[in-house]
């Protein structure tokens, strides 16, 4: 028998249901209960607050047993799921380009004494002016950004932090496995702009930027206040001996003295922010030193870029603005570089780098409404199959959006389709469901296991985990708290 391709749909309609019969095929055991919990937790009523009452859902067909059995003893093809999730229609920035920002989260877990691979997560906003550290599993996520004003971005790729984990090599090999399967989808050919990767201060960018050099990209990152840069090695004079200088004249964030004259100076009208004022310097370097990231390094190398300094008029909380520093590294030669940027490409800088706030957008909505971290797993490999349904559902939200109607609270005002918040787009999902591909098989009769016998308690009692508190660059080290310091020096390395 010859057999016949399958014809693919076409349209938003079509793009929804390829995407979910591949979901259904990375699902490679108790595939019909897992997908069966992602759309329950899809047309579920309001956000999602408990795993068991998930099983009441009239999507899902089967009881509270086999979703539990689902979650513990179901497998998912992670790396067919992260290709079937890239091959979807990518958000792109308003000059064609693919943006993409990294952050991490935490799945907070601080009295779960017998769930192994707990790190201490750093936490903001639990106490006044204080970082706490609580109990839980961390994850990096990479999204896809999309332009103008929203919600909407499109989660790629998601990894939990093992104890001991390098941040930067993590996100680097994460990086670069997402970039891979842009290439391989198509989204990204030899002569488009190159992708951005935008990211927050808790990133060595510098390492990030030699990390991935092989590729087409372009590291994004906010720098702390206090960090200094060095200018170009100026040239060598006639008759002057010694060793050849590698490093210029410092670029100190704290001292306007040492900055000279922008390359660039743009002045913007925003309506969150006031008036924008970015000024820009080309070819700025961090001093690198021998230490454990650069170990590995025979050369040091010189990776220059462009300093973009933001100060804005306003906040749209009331706080007291503060400049934020940029840094954009140099061209990959993959395509066009920008070593010497105009205006119009410096503000396009800073404002990819805003948009990266939609990334807290997408957890909240992870959290507080797809239910995230609800459930009280006790596996870490479980938690990472339940992240990765979280995720498949996220995507079927932001295929949906053309299609959802906007079924609005009476007290809620009308929004065009484009404009429907992924909340409202979740309200219709169980309308669009019925006409869409439903590939998981009905559920077979059977009977209740009969369980532990009445009156035989367990009497093997669960092992219990301590939380690991080092970083792969503290094992085997002994430090002891430092006082801040109420002048501290400018940071002069990398």
């Amino acid at each position: 028998m010859i057999s016949v391709p399958e014809a693919r749909p076409v349209g938003a309609a079509g793009d929804l249901a390829v995407f979910r019969r591949d979901f259904y095929r990375c699902l490679t055991r108790r595939g019909d209960a897992l997908f069966e919990l992602a759309d329950a937790v899809l047309c579920a009523d309001g956000p999602v607050r408990s795993l068991p009452v998930l099983s009441l859902v009239a999507e899902h067909r089967r009881g509270h047993g086999a979703l539990y059995d689902a979650l513990a003893a179901g497998r998912v093809d992670v790396e067919r799921l992260r290709s079937a999730v890239t091959s979807t229609p990518m958000p792109r920035a308003a000059d064609g380009r693919i943006v993409l920002a990294v952050d991490v989260t935490c799945w907070l877990r601080p009295e779960a004494h017998t769930v192994p691979e707990r790190i201490l997560c750093h936490t903001y906003g639990r106490g006044k002016d204080q970082h706490i550290g609580v109990p839980g599993w961390p994850y990096s996520f990479v999204v896809a950004l999309e332009t103008g004003r929203s919600s909407w971005t499109a989660p790629l790729d998601a990894v939990r932090l093992s104890p001991g984990a390098d941040l930067a090599a993590v996100t680097a090999r994460q990086v670069g496995d997402v970039v891979a399967r842009l290439l391989a989808a198509g989204h990204w050919r030899a002569g488009d702009p190159d992708i951005w990767i935008v990211m927050d201060a808790g990133y060595d960018a510098a390492r990030l930027a030699w990390l991935l050099r092989d590729l087409p990209v372009r590291v994004l990152a906010r720098l702390r206040s206090d960090r200094v840069l060095r200018r170009p090695t100026p040239p060598k004079l006639p008759g002057v001996l010694g060793r050849p200088r590698r490093h210029g004249g410092e670029f100190i964030f704290g001292d306007p003295a040492s900055w000279g004259e922008p390359d660039v100076t743009t002045v913007t009208e925003t309506r969150l922010y006031g008036t924008a004022t970015a000024r820009a310097w080309y070819r700025l370097h961090p001093r690198l030193t021998r230490r454990a990231a650069w170990a590995d390094c025979p050369d040091l190398p010189i990776l220059e870029g462009t300093l973009i300094r933001l100060d804005v008029a306003r906040l749209p909380s009331g706080a007291t603005a503060k400049p934020v520093w940029l840094w954009c590294s140099a061209g990959t030669g993959h395509a066009p570089a920008f070593d010497h940027p105009d205006a119009a490409m410096v503000d396009r800088l800073w404002q990819a780098f805003l948009r990266r706030f939609d990334i807290e957008h997408t957890f909240r909505l992870f959290k507080q409404t797809l239910g995230w971290t609800v459930p009280k797993l006790r596996d870490p490999h479980a938690a990472d199959r339940w992240t990765w349904l979280t995720i498949a559902t996220f995507t079927q939200l932001r295929l949906a959006r053309p299609l959802a109607a906007d079924l609005r609270r009476p007290w809620e005002q009308p929004a065009p389709p484009e404009r429907l918040t992924p909340a409202r787009v979740r309200r219709g999902f169980r309308h669009l469901r019925a006409t869409t591909a439903c590939p998981a098989g009905a559920p077979k009769p059977s009977r209740p296991g009969p369980g532990r016998p009445p009156g035989q308690p367990n009497r093997q009692p669960t092992r219990r985990y301590d939380v690991h508190t080092l970083t792969s660059n503290e094992a085997g080290k002994t430090t002891s708290k430092k006082k801040k310091s109420s002048n501290p020096r400018p940071r002069r390395t990398g």
